[in-house]
């Protein structure tokens, strides 16, 4: 059974930094694309970042480019979102979600196979 098990969530301040981890079983970590999203009360959700298998640059979304970072550890099978320079408007509910046997990075929610329980990220000013 595929599974995906994100953590990491809290309550921080504004400025203050977190590290999202998304910890994949069930299947084989070879080729892959693994991206996260957030959604907001009132907001539509919204991807956040996209890594893949490759060696190719990841994806982010414009608003976080240079305070995320997303990275990967093939051997624990985790995907990792660092999220330094926090800001209120980050505040929302976090997820993962996995598509396999793809090593392009994935824009669209509906083309990802897999979806973790989401964790909750509430930045305060």
């Amino acid at each position: 059974e595929v599974q995906l098990q994100a953590s990491g969530g809290g309550s921080v301040q504004s400025g203050e930094s977190l590290r999202l981890s998304c910890a994949a079983s069930g299947f084989s970590f070879d080729e892959y694309a693994i991206g996260w999203f957030r959604l907001a009360p009132g907001k539509e959700r919204e991807e956040v970042s996209c890594i893949t298998s490759s060696d190719g640059s990841p994806y982010y979304t414009d608003s976080v480019k240079g305070r995320f970072t997303i990275s990967s550890d093939n051997a624990k099978k985790t995907v990792y979102l660092q999220m330094n320079s926090l800001k209120p408007e980050d505040t929302a509910v976090y997820y993962c979600a996995a598509k396999f046997l793809s090593s392009s990075v994935v824009t669209t929610a509906n083309d990802y196979d897999y979806w973790g329980q989401g964790t909750q990220v509430t930045v305060s000013s």
